[in-house]
């Protein structure tokens, strides 16, 4: 099943390549990206029969969470194959691109979805390549447009997380030496089904140094503070489809790296140095947030920052810890994934109508774009945390968290940081989506295909706000216990 599932994306980017005419291409992406959402569903129901599935010599395995992130990779990878039908369709019916950059995206989109399925499911510390090669496919997606603003966002990326992922590496091999001074020099010494029986063995020193090297490495892709710096420019720059991925689904990938060796080092060195280490950047992340999300004038960058804030919450449900922290911290990331995507198509949508991404220019989405600014206003209201929206429950069950275990101060300044988010991003966005719309600017919505996006990730915030499935329930308290 492991296989098929990382095969699927990867034939359906060769096909999407070889393809000549528009409508095939798009067909082939469309069901590709079925497939792999099916696959990806298959591999959830093993894993919640079989618990463990390990495969190719040990090197591929999926537990609760390898699963849980297959999970939110093919969903949000699956919508945002609809809607790049939309939205890349628009483009090129304008002439933005032309046939060849359009089966060039295609191809790239699938392989992307194959680097970050890769990520989920590989079982050993070679994670980190996985990591890499997401960084390389998400920047050749960036220049897609061949703008001079894409490029340079695109190389920034490139330079800050290579430099963030060498860190990374060099918390790997820390990670390998370690476990050979107890493994021994065999492949197993690289597994996580190894490492995480003989953890507890682990030099305390070496751990906490290669902890320390993790956190800002795969933190950097994660786009925790202080190292979110290329987030803003990435993703106000690549195509809407892409930064709805890198947002939605490639921040958690590297958050997923994160919290498999925060399982692996608190064994070691003790909860206490690990989670101190998580609450600190979660804080530095949501408190960096704030101004920036106050003070914008970009749609797109205000997204961005909005990122780094829920990457820092994320950050801050493990570092609290308890039954309660991890398991707001591992619903946060889906309720994050299915709310930023859905802005990130809200925006896309403004952008195609208005043609500009500055907030002062855009006015009366409500009236100009009805179902487009109806959807966008709902996503602002569920992306700050408001009831009755998911991200509400995954939030407030980490606030309760800090509190619960007696990280009181890191608490209130939680709930302040995410009071003047609130304040700040829905100011923007009420400028933007009530009043009367900019002369020349005609009423309409952008086409079916983004709007059935939207519907099927708003169906995610409102149900997850009211009601969380049993089968999904358990599932999230399996990675809870996998984390703790």
């Amino acid at each position: 099943m492991i296989e098929y599932l990382l095969l699927a994306p990867l034939l359906t980017s060769i096909l999407c390549f070889f393809t000549r005419t528009k409508k095939q291409v798009e067909t082939i992406s469309v069901l590709g990206s079925i497939i792999t959402l099916l696959l990806g569903l298959l591999l959830v129901v093993d894993v919640y029969k079989y618990e463990v599935i390990v495969t190719w010599q040990n090197a591929l395995f999926a537990d609760a969470f390898s699963a849980y992130i297959v999970l939110i990779v093919s969903i949000v990878g699956f919508v945002a194959s609809l809607y790049s039908v939309g939205y890349m369709g628009h483009e090129h019916k304008h002439g933005v691109i032309d046939d060849k950059k359009l089966r060039l995206y295609y191809s790239l989109f699938h392989i992307f979805m194959f680097t970050m399925l890769l990520v989920g499911v590989t079982n050993n510390l070679g994670l980190w390549i996985a990591i890499e090669m997401t960084t390389l496919v998400s920047a050749l997606l960036m220049i897609l447009y061949s703008r001079k603003s894409s490029i340079e966002a695109a190389w920034k990326y490139m330079i800050i997380c290579t430099v963030g992922i060498t860190f990374a590496l060099f918390g790997t091999i820390l990670t390998y030496f370690a476990a050979v001074n107890i493994l021994g020099e065999t492949g197993d010494a690289l597994n996580w089904t190894s490492l995480i029986a003989v953890a507890d063995q682990f030099d305390p020193t070496i751990m906490k140094l290669a902890f320390i090297f993790i956190l800002i490495g795969y933190g950097t892709k994660a786009g925790l503070a202080p190292m979110h710096t290329w987030l803003p420019d990435a993703h106000s720059e690549a195509p809407t489809p892409v930064s709805a991925l890198l947002s939605g689904v490639l921040l958690n990938c590297a958050m997923y790296g994160i919290i498999r060796f925060y399982t692996v080092a608190s064994k070691s060195t003790g909860e206490a140095f690990t989670s101190n280490l998580l609450i600190i950047f979660g804080l530095l992340s949501l408190g960096i947030a704030v101004p920036f999300i106050l003070l914008q004038e970009d749609y797109k960058r205000l997204l961005a920052y909005s990122s780094v804030e829920h990457m820092g919450i994320i950050a801050l449900g493990i570092g609290f810890g308890g039954v309660y922290g991890i398991f707001g911290a591992i619903l946060h990331m889906f309720n994050h994934a299915m709310t930023k995507s859905l802005m990130f198509f809200g925006a896309g949508n403004i952008l195609l109508k208005h043609d500009t991404k500055e907030i002062f220019n855009v006015s009366g989405v409500v009236k100009s774009m009805p179902v487009t600014g109806a959807m966008f206003v709902v996503g602002t209201l569920a992306i700050t945390g408001s009831p009755p929206f998911s991200i509400f429950i995954s939030e407030f069950t980490i606030l309760a968290s800090g509190f619960s275990q007696g990280h009181i101060v890191a608490a209130v300044l939680f709930l302040l940081f995410i009071i003047m988010i609130f304040a700040g991003f829905f100011n923007n966005v009420s400028r933007m989506a009530f009043g009367n719309p900019k002369p020349g600017i005609e009423k309409g919505d952008m086409g079916r295909w983004t709007l059935v996006a939207m519907g099927i990730l708003m169906v995610f915030i409102i149900v997850l706000g009211v009601y969380i499935p049993t089968p999904f329930y358990e599932m999230i308290m399996r990675v809870v216990e996998i984390v703790r």
